[in-house]
This record gives structure tokens, C-alpha cells and sequence, in this order.
């Protein structure tokens, strides 16, 4: 048995259990030092994705502590950092968990290369994902472009029984200095919105599987008609927790198949959704530009508006276009960091097709303000949105926001819960609104309705015959 420590390398795989890396270093043997870096990924992270990374890291480095562990806290390029603690401590190995965005996998790959240079051992791990993206191909040895597809491929696969949690963390008998994670100010950019949406968090391990196992037990079973309706809690929610891996894809494919087993007929399109986080992952690995360029390349050439100060724009951003799914939708997410699913779709198909501005705009200020911010589906989403993107919605479905309403809003209760003006008693969640904002924004609950900045039927005149007369 080595003696030497295992430096494990935590990065978006803030829990104990289902933890391969942290396995492989107890079945190594000798002592295991947990760090966390702020290191170039963490940097390049914007606003609530930031600050929600570091209430994570903060809840990982409390249940470390109640295990008798730590979590060394780091700041600097990777391999300097993790270069600077092996040679305080001695360590043998450093293990980490894998990644798949292309900054990711680029850092990663000069980690590694960088320390079996120096003769240790060094290992990335499976985890994030339950079928690695390279593991999945079509018959002709290529890569799956479309979800039926690759639904069909992956459903009947083993997906490994999730590990469980360690007893002993095999703590060191002298620990390395940290720096203080109140020092970082990760969450700086949140500014007042901070207070607003702390509460609206569910934050931590233990935490993601209370939540993993209240929705099983309650909600799965009418998961396929209830996710739909924004105004009843009939999500998982689990996204938050799956982006920070909090909780593990395979932890809740287990437990999807059990409520599948109990005939709980909702666990099947919990199942799909789960698949459909896979296949955003293995579009971006197979693909990186799906990040930051259209995925159809023919698309570069529409012409997108990319001001993002335009006045339509700025209405966009502050829920004020004067169509009331877009603005609910845009609210919920200033106040929760999150927003429904039904929402997305509605607001990224009025900015890309009704306002006919590119997708960019939409995925950055998605990026800016998502407590479940996830590299692959968000870029995903959006250019599934604008039709860009691979398996796109086609360019002539544009949503008409307004017949969405009637259908998905019927009583307005999801509206009337998120947009105050209007109202002589508006709900606390509207009005949070407005303590969460900028002030500059110089918005209060008793103003004016706005009309339409764009009418929903000229908007999809007008979109379709953008996207009929492309040159493409």
C-alpha cells in the first residue's frame, strides 16, 4: 500500500457518493488531500454560475469537515496549483473526475501530460455522464446527430450501479494551507440579487437526494403532462444539483428504472430527459463549436441582429416586451436562477424568430443568470431554438407566445405569479422581482404594463419569411 497522498481534484463533482475518483484513491491506498482550485475554468464562469459553484464548493467543504476531512482551497492555473501542493505534500497521484468541454478537456490533457512527466500517477475518471460520449456510435462508426437515434442506442444499456459513499475519507495526518473561499467572492456580480435567489437554491448533497427522492416518491408518475404546465411544481428540479454533480445522471437513472419497475408511467420521459443531457454532451464533445458557433454551418450566413443594445434586446432581458409568457419566463429566472422548461423554448423562440436576433445573445445572458447553468444543454437549447443547431426545431415552427399561454397558462396563474404590474396585490415572488434587478433599471411593481414591442403574429410573419427567402 502506497503511502503517499492521493491529491483528489474536485471540480464539478461536489459530493462523497457515486464518486469514482475518490474510490480509485481509498483502493490506492494512504491518505486522501481533497482540493479545490480556482483555476481558469472557474475564472471564465460568469455571474450565478460563479456564485452558485461557490456555495457548492462551501456546502462540499462542511460535510468534509463533519467526516473529519477538508477541502484545500487553491487559487491559480491548474497545473501550477496542483504542481505547488504535490510538492508540500508529497502526493503520489492526483485523480480527478472528467470533464468534456472543449477548455476543459484541453487544461486537463496538459494536467496530465504535465505530471506522469514527473512520474505520478495520474487519472481522470468517468462520472459525469453514464455513457461516455466516444462509448456511443452508429452502425457506420460515426456519431449520433439526432436524439431518436440515440435514444434507441443507449436505453437498453447497462448503466453502472452507483457507488456509495465512503466511510473513512482517509484524512492526512498534516494538512497544506488553504486559502478562505469567502476571499474569492464568487458570487461578487450577484450583487443584491444574491438575498433575493438564496432561497430558491437547494444546495448540497444530501440535499440533491431529498430532492431526487421527493420527486419519485410524489411527482414521476405524472411527470410527462406536468412538466409542461409552468405554473405546477411537476419537475425534478434536479438540474442544479446534476450541473454541479451533486447528484449523479446514474444515481437518477436507478431510480427512474425503479419507478419504472413500480409502473409509474412518467419515469419513462424522466428517462428521455436524462438521455437528452447525454446527448448534449456528446454533440459538444464530438462538435465543440456547438458552443460558440452555429452547428449548421449554412446558418452563418442568416442575417441575425447581434446588437445587443438594440431597445428590443434590453426589453428582452428585463421582461418587458410586453407579452406576458416571455416576461413571467424572464422574471422567474432574475428571481429563482432557474426557469421552467416550457419557458425556455417560449423566450429563446420569441428573441431568435419574433425579435430575429441570434442565438448568442440569448445563451450569454442565460449563461449570466442560470443557477443550473450546464455548458452542454444551454447552447444546446438555444440553437435547438433558432434551428441552428443539430436536431433543431425546423425554421418554420416559430411558438406564438400568446396561443402557448392559452394552453400551457390557461387562468394565468404562472403570469400573475412573476409580472406585478397590473395587479392591485401582487404575489411576493413578482415583486422580488423588482429588489432583484439593478437599480438602474428604475423599474417598480406599479408601473405600466408595457404593449407588445413586437405583435406575436407579425413577429412570425416576419420571422418565416426571414427564414423562406434565406440564401441557403
Amino acid at each position: 500500500m502506497p503511502e503517499t497522498p492521493t491529491i483528489l481534484w474536485f471540480r464539478r463533482d461536489l459530493r462523497l457518493s457515486d464518486h469514482p475518483a475518490w474510490d480509485a484513491a481509498l483502493r490506492r491506498g494512504g491518505p486522501v488531500i481533497p482540493v479545490f482550485l480556482r483555476d481558469e475554468g472557474v475564472k471564465m464562469l460568469r455571474t450565478a454560475p460563479a456564485w452558485r459553484l461557490g456555495l457548492g464548493a462551501g456546502a462540499l467543504a462542511e460535510t468534509l469537515e463533519a467526516k473529519g476531512s477538508r477541502l484545500i482551497l487553491r487559487s491559480g492555473p491548474a497545473r501550477e496549483a496542483l504542481e505547488a501542493l504535490i510538492e508540500e505534500t508529497g502526493a503520489g497521484a492526483v485523480y480527478w473526475m472528467r470533464a468534456y468541454d472543449p477548455v476543459s478537456v484541453e487544461r486537463d490533457r496538459g494536467v496530465k501530460e504535465a505530471l506522469k512527466a514527473r512520474g505520478l500517477d495520474a487519472q481522470s475518471f468517468a462520472g459525469h455522464l453514464m455513457f461516455e460520449p466516444w462509448s456511443v456510435e452508429t452502425k457506420t462508426g460515426g456519431f449520433y446527430k439526432v436524439f431518436t437515434p440515440f435514444w434507441r442506442a443507449v436505453k437498453d444499456r447497462e448503466v453502472d450501479t452507483p457507488l456509495g459513499t465512503p466511510g473513512d475519507l482517509a484524512p492526512p495526518g498534516r494538512w497544506p494551507e488553504s486559502e478562505a473561499l469567502e476571499d474569492w467572492a464568487l458570487g461578487a456580480g450577484m450583487r443584491r440579487g444574491a438575498e433575493v435567489v438564496r432561497p430558491y437554491v437547494t444546495l448540497g448533497e444530501s440535499a440533491a437526494q431529498s430532492r431526487l427522492g421527493a420527486f419519485m416518491a410524489s411527482k414521476v408518475e405524472e411527470y410527462g403532462d406536468a412538466r409542461d404546465i409552468p405554473s405546477v411544481d411537476g419537475t425534478s428540479n434536479l438540474s442544479e444539483n446534476l450541473s454541479l454533480g451533486e447528484i449523479t445522471p446514474r444515481q437518477c437513472w436507478h431510480a427512474g428504472l425503479r419507478a419504472l419497475d413500480e409502473g409509474k408511467a412518467g419515469a419513462q420521459t424522466f428517462l428521455q430527459e436524462l438521455v437528452w443531457r447525454e446527448f448534449g454532451y456528446h454533440l459538444m464533445w464530438h462538435t465543440p463549436r456547438l458552443l460558440y458557433d452555429n452547428w449548421r454551418e449554412e446558418w452563418d450566413a442568416f442575417p441575425w441582429n447581434e446588437d445587443r443594445r438594440r431597445k428590443e434586446v434590453i426589453a428582452w432581458t428585463r421582461g418587458r416586451t410586453g407579452i406576458p409568457f416571455v416576461d413571467a419566463a424572464m422574471r422567474e429566472m432574475y428571481v429563482t436562477g432557474r426557469m421552467h422548461n416550457r419557458g425556455r423554448m417560449i423566450v429563446a423562440s420569441y428573441l431568435c424568430k419574433h425579435l430575429m436576433c441570434h442565438w448568442k445573445i440569448g445563451m450569454e445572458w442565460f449563461e449570466d443568470h442560470l443557477i443550473d447553468w450546464d455548458p452542454a444543454s444551454n447552447s444546446l437549447g438555444w440553437q435547438w431554438s433558432a434551428g441552428s443547431g443539430p436536431d433543431a426545431t425546423p425554421y418554420f415552427r416559430v411558438f406564438n407566445p400568446e396561443t402557448q399561454l392559452d394552453r400551457f397558462d390557461k387562468d394565468r396563474t404562472y403570469v400573475n405569479r412573476w409580472i406585478a404590474e397590473g395587479q392591485d396585490s401582487p404575489p411576493q415572488e413578482a415583486r422580488s422581482y423588482f429588489h432583484a434587478i439593478p437599480e438602474r433599471w428604475a423599474m417598480a411593481p406599479d408601473d405600466a404594463y408595457p404593449d407588445p414591442i413586437v405583435d406575436a403574429r407579425e413577429g412570425r410573419k416576419r420571422a418565416l419569411e426571414a427564414y423562406e427567402n434565406r440564401d441557403f
